[in-house]
């Protein structure tokens, strides 16, 4: 034992000790088995769907559940795919969503900027509308949203999904939150007297304190348009779905067959797992960074 460290009395948890600045914290065996239990059951309803899709109709109907997989996970699967039409629903998804991620997080990120840094009339009122924007529930919109683009000649066209959203309210105000903290007033004012323009300070010096937050902002973005079912719903059809969309058709039918269903919505999770397993390291950084700076 070193004369920095300070041993407490030993708890549930294990030896508590009070430690100086830089010394790494150990969790006790409570802690684990807490972890444990709440991934497992933050994990339970994927492997359900999963153990779901490799499994009959006929099964899934009797009692108990089945609780283990089954071996008709890759023929569901493929019923699935054929049924929805879940290649081109896959690709028009990831134009939808990525093109949508890509606008949020940059008109966000300006819009923020501008809100927590610059100085302009009527910025707390213009600030109040765009928050009070979301208390509008979004299904009092729906009628003259589709009218509107009906009278754009957009019906049943990608467009219809991605224009609507193509910046939020939600975005702004979350940008606009963690510049206030995370971007020195001072150093935006270096940046004017070194001579720099609004474009490179926004480019050298916003986006890089910003890059954290707009890591998190894009994958709640990502993961709400992926997900989106009731505008999708109303401005396409089968003919040109999204993901949702398309999952809608499996579920239609006199008897449907709850395992394919399941193999379907199993499909449309794959892209959002692939998505976090390559970008969660990133993501979580940025979540951690943003909370040491706020």
């Amino acid at each position: 034992m070193t004369t920095g460290d300070l041993v407490l009395p030993k708890t549930r948890t294990g030896w508590r000790r009070a430690t100086g600045a830089g010394k790494q914290l150990h969790a006790g065996p409570v802690t684990y088995v807490a972890l444990t239990v709440f991934a497992l059951l933050s994990l339970a309803p994927l492997v359900w769907t999963a153990v779901a899709a490799s499994r009959t109709d006929r099964r899934l109907a009797q009692a108990p559940p089945p609780l283990w997989f089954g071996g008709n996970l890759f023929k569901n699967l493929e019923t699935a795919w054929d049924q929805a039409g879940l290649g081109l629903a896959m690709f028009n998804s990831l134009i939808v969503a990525g093109t949508i991620t890509v606008s949020t997080v940059l008109f966000s990120t300006l819009a923020g900027f501008a809100f927590a840094k610059l100085r302009f009339r009527f910025s707390g009122l213009l600030l109040l509308l765009t928050i009070g924007t979301m208390m509008i529930p979004p299904q009092l919109a729906v009628v003259p949203l589709y009218l509107w683009m009906s009278d754009l000649g957009w019906s049943n066209q990608l467009q219809t999904v991605i224009l609507p959203s193509l910046v939020t309210a939600f975005g702004t105000f979350f940008m606009r939150q963690y510049l206030v903290q995370a971007l020195p007033t001072e150093l935006i004012e270096a940046a004017r007297v070194d001579g720099a323009s609004s474009l490179r300070v926004v480019w050298h010096v916003v986006f890089p304190a910003a890059r954290p937050a707009m890591a998190v902002l894009g994958l709640l973005t990502f993961v709400f348009a992926w997900n989106d079912f009731l505008w999708p719903i109303i401005a396409l059809n089968q003919q040109n779905p999204t993901v949702q969309v398309a999952l809608n058709a499996l579920g239609t039918g006199y008897v449907p067959d709850q395992a394919v269903i399941m193999a379907g919505a199993l499909l449309g999770t794959l892209p959002l797992l692939i998505a976090f397993l390559l970008f969660g390291k990133q993501i979580v950084g940025g979540i951690m960074q943003g909370a040491i700076k706020g």
